[in-house]
């Protein structure tokens, strides 16, 4: 009996199973189309915390979730269809978020739709409906999926009038605190983690490699047993239900029905989707990539809100859209060159290395104060605020140098130490473990590594622990009268 090598397309390149399998044994191949996303998330990141350092409060991370989970749930919604190919990009996912968002609000409001578990089981059911109409519509009529798509964005957008002609309506009362943004864990933030995890199990099925199969070359799927009718409508259905929870986010978001603002995710989503390094041709996308574009763009959104652009604010948000995604795109001709040179680039070390230096531009900008500023306070009912004199012995005397650090900084940078340290230590951790498991053709040796790597890190975190609390003032009182001498 012959032996028979099974080529398999994936991201454009043909690829044994062998190579694969010794790929994973190896630990896996490495996604260089991470590149961009994690460098722009990285950049955006910095600048809006030094623009605004209230981002990294619990009510500025609150806000960013609320807000950007019904973009990244849309996205999550085209991966499924964009990955099956045909050049499939649901470009209608815009206006069924609006659909199912005035039409749950007109619902509960007449009545019908009060319990929670009736509400979420009804927008990802109507979300999964028409979807795979969507999907029957392609496969047995054989309409390209652009029309299809763009015929759905046009005529749910009229419905969407009908059905509600302007803003309005009242949420389900149980959303009411959803969309307050006060606090980091909150019922949106949930939804978000849950749909996470649900997609990451999902690709570890086999139905995901016949849909990546299907996406990279349809006819070799085809000959090669994958029923590709079948992979294409729970392609579909599953970017339905996804959609489904981007409207209930939405939802929460607005706290009531808007048959327009649902369309501006259309475009946004799309490009969170390119600029996550998924490919429109098919075959390539990926949770973590799909993340950080849509977080991307809300960063951009941040950002831009810092600056005063006048009646053009709007604009210059497109304006901002648009150019990222041509320099992202521009930037990934060098990605050739990354796979050719480069053939030991680990996204996750990369990520981690650029975390530390965002971590220490977070600390910088939400701890450092300057020692000679002073909170203000208004004299009586008075408007004017009188500023209060400043001791000679605090004054700058000469060129080099600076006031003396008050106890509240000391006390801030012994916080931050064990930050740092640990964020340092993550960063030779990775960078040990890929290279003990990329050299190693064994997978026998991943679990000593663990258990080595867990135990160095035990130690050092019990380490900085005893140090970090052998260098507290044993009496608090005493930390009391240095903290006010200070002042």
């Amino acid at each position: 009996m012959t032996d028979l090598s099974v080529s398999i397309r994936l991201d454009g390149k043909g690829e044994n199973i062998a190579d694969l399998s010794a790929d994973t044994a190896r630990g896996g191949r490495a996604n260089p189309f991470l590149l961009v996303p994690i460098t722009l998330f990285f950049l955006l990141l910095g600048l809006a915390v030094l623009r605004s350092p209230s981002l990294m409060s619990s009510n500025g991370i609150g806000s960013a979730i609320i807000v950007a989970t019904p973009l990244i749930l849309a996205t999550y919604a085209l991966m499924a269809s964009v990955i099956s190919g045909r050049g499939t990009v649901d470009l209608s996912i815009g206006p069924l978020i609006g659909f199912i968002n005035v039409t749950l609000v007109q619902l509960y409001s007449a009545g019908i739709l009060q319990n929670p578990i009736v509400i979420f089981a009804y927008a990802i059911s109507i979300g999964a409906l028409y979807q795979f109409i969507f999907a029957l519509i392609v496969i047995y009529v054989r309409v390209q999926p652009i029309i299809v798509s763009l015929s759905g964005y046009l005529a749910l957008s009229g419905i969407n009038l009908v059905i509600l002609p302007r803003p309005g309506g009242m949420a389900p009362e149980f959303m009411a605190d959803w969309g307050l943004g006060t606090s980091i864990f909150s019922p949106v933030f949930v939804i978000l983690v849950l749909a996470t995890i649900v997609w990451l199990l999902f690709t570890r099925t086999a139905f995901y490699t016949h849909l990546r199969l299907m996406g990279s070359d349809e006819r070799a799927a085809y000959t090669s047993g994958v029923p590709i009718f079948l992979v294409r409508i729970g392609a579909h259905i599953i970017s339905g239900g996804f959609a489904g929870l981007a409207a209930i986010t939405f939802t929460a978001l607005i706290s009531s029905g808007d048959p327009s603002q649902g369309t501006t995710y259309t475009l946004i989503a799309v490009t969170a989707l390119v600029l996550g390094g998924a490919s429109l041709a098919g075959g390539r996308a990926g949770v973590f990539g799909s993340f950080l574009g849509a977080v991307n763009l809300y960063l951009i959104t941040f950002v831009l809100a810092t600056f005063n652009f006048g009646a053009v604010q709007s604009f210059v948000t497109n304006l901002a859209y648009g150019s990222i995604l041509v320099i992202s795109l521009l930037l990934t001709l060098i990605i050739p060159f990354i796979q050719r040179h480069i053939h030991n680039f680990s996204p996750l070390l990369y990520f981690i290395v650029l975390g530390v230096i965002a971590l220490g531009v977070i600390l910088h900008a939400t701890n450092d104060r300057d020692p000679r500023a002073r909170n203000l306070e208004p004299a009586g009912d008075s408007v004017i605020q009188q500023l209060q004199p400043i001791a000679p012995e605090k004054l700058y005397v000469g060129p080099l140098e600076v006031a003396k650090p008050r106890a509240v900084d000391d006390e801030l940078r012994r916080e931050a130490e064990p930050m740092i340290l640990s964020a340092l230590l993550l960063v030779f951790v990775a960078f040990f473990v890929r290279m003990a498991v990329s050299q190693s053709d064994r997978k026998t040796i991943a679990p000593a590594v663990a258990v080595i790597v867990a135990a160095l890190v035990l130690l050092v975190a019990y380490a900085m622990r005893e140090g970090g609390s052998g260098g507290m003032p044993a009496n608090p009182a005493a930390q009391g009268e240095q903290t006010g001498g200070s002042r």
